[in-house]
């Protein structure tokens, strides 16, 4: 009975988990997941709201912009140390969205305004209800989105500043098995879901330093994602019912702060090269805390450390004009790990990423312009086991990522 409890009260460890690391999503501009998320020191259209939002005021005249992607996510688990068991997840299938409107209030205006609504947390994971680890997890997934309205300011033609307050939504939904059966032999289960909301800020400074270089500093703080009254329904024999009541709870999901510093780089007219290092605030995950409405003997508030640790992500990306209508671009990102071996779940099988990507634009006319990219991300195999569950395995999770989009110049 204990062991199920605490089994039980840990059940919203995969929620913060899928805040972060393997659930953070880097599509929020077409142009800039082609050439490897990069895109702090350039504003090459309006969703440099989310990229840096000084280039706002940069822009050449008021923007609408509209892109989703399409995540096709594959991820296989191998029971160690014997490399016997062996499982598959379903194959995963999400649509982030971003849409953007802004840019200068009027032409050659100092002053540039918009509000974007984006994607940059999603995904989830769903293995069979009853493989080896369905008493750690059956089944997680997320939706969240951002909304910011956003100010730039052109203090020269140099130098551009620009803030954006961000406003958070999200929704969680876990699902696992309890070691606890009923006179069928069917195990009891566990389901918690729950929204969440949170605040924060995106600030940033672009400098052109030359006509061949340009600088980006961008800061997006830590969100606090806030879950009150979140739905705890436990699915357990009657006798076992008083000591698993369908109750609420609340907790707090530290979504981490990210400093970007960005470099621009243009060799020949047509070429741009880029190269931005994202430091990610994730030792915000020092523990989680969960509070239930109704505790009970068994079904207790938890407290339990995570550790995560600081992270730089490096991403490198190209950018070359055929003409004056067709431009291609390519770039690449690795982007370590911030989960230690001890706390490698199968909520969150997270490695080190590599990703490669490609794509192109096109512009049909002098308002419309269409967007295309494709992303391949890739984890290291990782041996690992989670402490609290002991469950040890090796991981490995392939992502394919297409997007596409579209532009409108007013």
């Amino acid at each position: 009975m204990r062991k199920g409890a605490l089994l039980t009260a840990s059940l919203l460890l995969p929620a913060a988990m899928a805040f972060s690391a393997g659930f953070q999503i880097n599509v929020q501009g077409v142009r800039q997941l082609a050439m490897g998320g990069t895109g702090v020191a350039t504003p090459w259209d309006v969703s440099t709201l989310f990229y840096n939002p000084a280039g706002l005021s940069s822009l050449r005249s008021m923007q609408a912009y509209g892109s989703v992607s399409f995540l096709l996510v594959r991820t296989s688990y191998v029971q160690t140390p014997t490399y016997g068991y062996r499982e598959d997840a379903k194959p995963g299938f999400y649509t982030p969205f971003n849409l953007y409107v802004g840019g200068p209030l009027r032409q050659n205006d100092r002053i540039g305004v918009g509000i974007g609504i984006y994607t940059p947390f999603g995904s989830g994971i769903t293995w069979d209800d009853n493989w080896e680890g369905k008493f750690v997890t059956q089944s997680v997934k997320l939706q969240s989105f951002f909304i910011q309205p956003t100010v730039s300011y052109k203090i020269s033609d140099a130098v551009s500043i620009g803030a954006g307050f961000v406003y958070a939504l999200g929704k969680v939904e876990l699902n696992r098995a309890l070691p606890v059966q009923d006179a069928s032999g069917r195990d009891a289960t566990a389901s918690l879901e729950g929204g969440a909301n949170g605040i924060g800020f995106n600030a940033g400074i672009q400098v052109r330093a030359s006509e061949s270089i340009r600088l980006g500093l961008t800061y997006r703080s830590q969100v606090n994602m806030e879950v009150d009254k979140g739905d705890a329904t436990f699915n357990v024999p009657s006798s076992l019912r008083p000591n698993f009541p369908n109750t609420s709870f609340s907790s707090e999901l530290p979504l981490p702060s990210v400093t970007t510093l960005g470099i621009a780089y243009k060799p020949i007219d047509d070429l741009t090269l880029q190269f931005d290092v994202n430091y990610v605030g994730w030792s915000a995950y020092k523990s989680l805390k969960f509070d239930y409405e109704h505790n009970t003997s068994v079904l207790q508030d938890t407290e339990a450390p995570r550790n995560y640790e600081n992270k730089a992500t490096f991403r490198l990306g190209a950018h070359y004009m055929i003409n004056d209508r067709i431009s291609v671009m390519a770039g690449g990102a690795y982007d370590p790990t911030p989960v230690a071996d001890n706390y490698v779940s199968p909520d969150l099988p997270d490695a080190n990423h590599w990703t490669a990507s490609a794509g192109a634009t096109f512009r049909i006319n002098e308002q419309w312009s269409a967007l295309g990219a494709l992303e391949y991300n890739t984890t290291v195999k990782r041996n690992s086991v989670y402490l609290p569950d002991n469950f040890a395995g090796r991981y490995q999770t392939k992502v394919l990522v297409p997007s596409i989009g579209v532009t409108y110049d007013f």
